[in-house]
């Protein structure tokens, strides 16, 4: 008894260190498990949301307790007149249609002015690289009072490699609404975009309908991956005790 003391002495900060581990990779396993389950949640939502018939769009009174939560995704009409002579564009890239149509290029940006003098900034579709240019695209830059209808989105976050815009250079990779009503002298503007529906614009371009509902959803795999590693953990320290145990 007195030799074996000092071996499973030895043998305790190794086994604390694993079990610390251990509820650390489990930890991440059900972790990973909740976000599954948020994912689901959050899919069948969105999917709901889209499919019923639109409401009119919240007035500037209430824009403040729009709750992205429950609204983003929700289908919404605007009546107003667009200021093309205020239209950005902002780079995309867009998945490739049966059609050969996608690829890079532009999402068109435009203000819509609500007929109390708000603004609302509509994503009217996508246009191709050579299409950049509203002078390209004249049929498409419509006059008068139009009704919009589509999804309503959040401002859009920068991916860890997404150049940052340049309002100088008019150079946009982010469809943010304060940064671009800011960069066109705009005041009282949503805090959120319209994504045009596929409604044909006179020329075709630019081409709405094409926000992406599929959403990335790998949290299974990355659960099972972390309970891998936790029952891997514990073969190999199980290995490594009984091999120490018989040494001695």
């Amino acid at each position: 008894m007195s030799e074996e003391a000092p071996s499973w002495r030895r043998l305790l900060p190794v086994a604390l260190a694993a079990l610390v581990a251990f509820a650390l990779l489990v930890g991440l396993g059900l972790w990973q498990l909740e976000r599954l389950a948020w994912k689901e949640s959050l899919v069948a939502q969105v999917d709901a949301r889209i499919h019923q018939a639109p409401v009119a769009l919240p007035p500037e009174a209430n824009w403040g307790e729009i709750d992205f939560a429950k609204d983003e995704y929700r289908r919404v009409t605007a009546q107003g007149r667009f200021r093309h002579d205020l239209e950005v564009q902002v780079y995309a890239l867009v998945d490739q249609a049966p059609d050969g149509s996608g690829g890079p290029g532009y999402w068109v940006v435009t203000p819509l002015g609500l007929p109390d003098g708000a603004f609302v900034l509509v994503n009217r579709g996508f246009v191709p690289l050579e299409r950049k240019d509203p002078a390209t695209r004249l049929e498409g830059q419509v006059d008068g009072l139009v009704t919009v209808t589509g999804l309503l989105r959040l401002p859009e976050e920068a991916a860890l490699f997404t150049p940052a815009n340049d309002a100088a250079a008019d150079s946009w990779y982010v469809r943010d609404p304060d940064a671009i009503a800011s960069a066109k002298g705009l005041v009282r503007v949503a805090p959120f975009l319209i994504d045009a529906d596929a409604s044909a614009n006179p020329g075709g371009l630019p081409r709405g309908g094409l926000t992406r509902i599929a959403f990335p959803n790998r949290h299974l795999e990355y659960a099972l991956t972390w309970f891998g590693l936790a029952a891997s953990l514990l073969g190999v320290f199980a290995a490594y005790a009984w091999g120490r145990v018989r040494r001695r």
